[in-house]
């Protein structure tokens, strides 16, 4: 053990010396002209008239913070999409999963309304970060899916979704990708006119019953800044086409409060913020989760602090999270976890050489779960990492490389600690051949380590049924992804397609054993599944186009289309379970004199291409639509909305769900409401 032990410090020395000669040559001193990385953000508070620089296609040029700081999808080159203003309104859910689920290549676990974590591109769990303004959400959400991510859509200005393991700035186990909710709660610029905001309350009918409200309060002057948010939410159990849904209700209470001081120098400043939620497990009629975290934050940046253009950005974040689950009124499982995290960045370059960002980042975090079902034991984990991505444009070519290396200990009560020494790179190329076409490849290597589920869980885990048996001989999971894109722009058409290939070399998973564990107070057995690994590959295609139709007197419309699909089978034979089906979308959108409509579809295909014990889902289209008017009275503008879902009634499966075979989604919903922004 003391051999294995010199020798993996000897291998992260050299790796790390490997990445600081890498960045050292890429990093020259010649600082002085870039545009700042550590440049505010446009303003958070959505007015329906933002800013020349944030109004912008839906395909490119929006503002991306999770990759390189304050740039755009288009300049990335590699996948992001952003949600923002009126699509981000029609899209919002109780869950960030479904919120996210109209992007191509994602789609969500969902286990109910309230838990649903994103799937990107098939691959879930710890291989897809969940970030709130670029610091990782630090609940337990990637332990179970019954367990709901401790974020909240509806207060969120714009959400990121970034693809690949080019999201290495935040995590090296990022293998799937990134989500990262944006909200604001620390302001990193001055209030216009001192004072902005705005308040939503939508009230559900037909299918679904309930409420939810929100509002948000900026103020200040150009010295300080002021922020206060806060959400409530109710939802009774839903309809189906069939029959009500039992125990699918939701209640959520969020909130925060944030401040900061702001100058030329940069700005700095403090956050607390609060969320629950009390929500149903549709699986178990007699079993809900009652969740709390509270969550403290300190965040700043120093503007031009060794030339024009260069800068530090950095993050501190304390979080402390508990949900109980319960039997009727009984108190059963505790799940508890306390998180620190903090990262420090430095921006470097100007627009004629290199450009990038260079960084740290640590965390530790102790979970603990008390209970019958603790199927995993208390754990101390503590993690290491740095990172850098640089950047050069010359002419109509583009060219981004990135380096990220991380160590990694989990260490179990009663247990030997592993650790793991993670790296990730990452090369990424454009090229604009013609004035409208834009052809990129992204070459990605990512290695993430088994989380603590995979490790040490022991015992039966009633959200699955079944009893969990984790390895703590797993090795780290290794992916190649390589992608291809092809873009395409000209005033009346934006488009993009992207195939992709990712190779993981000891994918782990959750194999089926044959054998089963005889559960008493259920008096059911319970299939034992052991947490395993096996090479995998993952092949699929995204693509998405916007056809302005036509623009004159009688309004403006618009068309958008998207498909995307993905395969994954072990080199052994076989495929890898609950991958999602492919889809393919169409909405037809229609604006005119502060009106504005859409009528849209999304079709899921059947999905029999499943792993040994797992069933086919059957295909299913939803039919949505969204109607609203927008009108401005002085300084404060109002909207009056109605949206609509499943308009058809159809019957719905998601089969990435464990609940697929007993939980049907929402019959024909309605949602109406208004929305004030001031």
């Amino acid at each position: 053990m003391l051999r294995h032990a010199a020798h993996s410090r000897k291998q992260y020395a050299t790796r790390a010396a490997v990445l600081a000669a890498l960045l050292g040559s890429i990093a020259p001193a010649r600082a002085q002209q870039t545009p700042p990385a550590t440049a505010p953000p446009p303003p958070a508070t959505d007015t329906r008239h933002p800013p020349e620089e944030e109004h912008v296609k839906v395909l490119t040029g929006l503002v991306v913070t999770g990759g390189m700081p304050r740039d755009t999808a288009a300049d990335l080159g590699r996948p992001a999409e952003v949600l923002s203003d009126e699509r981000l309104d029609e899209n919002r859910a109780a869950s960030l999963g479904d919120t996210v689920a109209s992007v191509p290549g994602v789609q969500s676990s969902n286990f109910g309304p309230a838990a649903g974590r994103p799937i990107i591109r098939g691959l879930d769990g710890p291989r897809v970060l969940i970030l709130n303004d670029g610091l990782a959400s630090q609940d337990v959400s990637t332990l179970s899916q019954d367990h709901a991510p401790a974020v909240e859509p509806f207060l969120a200005d714009r959400i990121e979704v970034l693809k690949g393991p080019a999201t290495l700035l935040y995590g090296g186990g990022a293998i799937g990708g990134a989500v990262n909710v944006v909200d604001g709660r620390i302001p990193e610029v001055a209030v216009d006119n001192g004072l902005s905001g705005r308040a939503e309350t939508r009230f559900l009918a037909a299918a679904q019953g309930g409420n939810t409200s929100m509002v948000r309060v900026d103020g200040g002057s150009d010295l300080f800044a002021l922020h206060a948010d806060a959400v409530f939410r109710h939802a009774r159990d839903y309809a189906t086409p069939r029959d009500r849904q039992a125990n699918s209700f939701i209640d959520t209470r969020a909130g925060s409060l944030g401040g900061a001081l702001l100058g030329d120098w940069g700005f700095v400043g403090l956050s607390a913020a609060r969320f629950g939620n009390i929500y149903g497990n549709p699986g178990e009629p007699d079993v809900h989760l009652r969740m709390r975290q509270d969550h403290y934050e300190l965040k700043g940046a120093l503007r031009d602090v060794w030339g024009a253009g260069n800068g530090l950005r950095f993050a501190a974040g304390h979080s402390g999270y508990e949900h109980t689950e319960f039997e009727g009124d009984t108190p059963g499982t505790v799940f508890r976890k306390n998180a620190n995290e903090a990262r420090l960045e430095a921006s470097f370059g100007n627009a004629t050489h290199w450009q990038g960002v260079v960084g740290v980042q640590a965390s530790a975090s102790r979970f603990i779960a008390i209970g019958e079902e603790a199927f995993v034991p208390e754990t101390r984990t503590r993690a290491q990492g740095v990172f850098g991505v640089v950047r050069r444009s010359p002419g109509n070519v583009q060219l981004d490389l990135g380096a990220r290396i991380d160590h990694l200990q989990s260490r179990p009560v009663g247990g030997a600690a592993r650790s793991f020494h993670p790296l990730s790179l990452s090369i990424a190329g454009a090229w604009k051949f013609a004035p409208r076409w834009t052809l990129a490849a992204n070459f990605d290597h990512a290695e993430r380590a088994p989380a603590e589920e995979e490790l040490f869980s022991d015992g039966p885990h009633v959200a699955t049924l079944a009893y969990e048996i984790g390895d703590a001989h797993l090795r780290k999971e290794t992916a190649r992804q390589l992608e291809l894109e092809l873009q395409y722009q000209s005033p009346r058409m934006q488009a993009k397609l992207t195939v992709y290939s990712t190779r993981i070399r000891g994918f782990i998973h959750l194999a089926e054993t044959g054998a089963f564990w005889h559960w008493d107070d259920a008096d059911k057995l319970l299939p034992i599944r052991r947490w395993t690994q096996a090479d995998a590959d993952f092949r699929g295609f995204e693509g998405e186009a916007i056809f302005h139709l036509t623009t004159n007197a009688r309004g403006d419309w618009d068309l958008r289309v998207f498909a995307d699909g993905v395969r994954a089978s072990f080199d052994s034979g076989g495929n890898v379970p609950r991958i999602a089906p492919s889809r393919l979308g169409a909405q037809l959108r229609w604006e005119n004199l502060g009106w504005r409509a859409a009528l849209g579809a999304i079709c899921s295909r059947r999905q029999n291409h499943v792993a040994p014990n797992e069933t086919p889902t059957a295909g299913h289209t939803l039919v949505d639509a969204h109607a609203a008017r927008h009108f401005d009275t002085g300084n404060v503008s109002w909207e009056v909305f109605i949206d609509a879902s499943n308009l058809t009634n159809q019957d719905a499966r998601v089969h990435t769900s464990f609940l697929k075979d007993v939980v049907l989604l929402p019959g024909r919903s309605l949602a109406f409401g208004v929305r004030v922004f001031f």
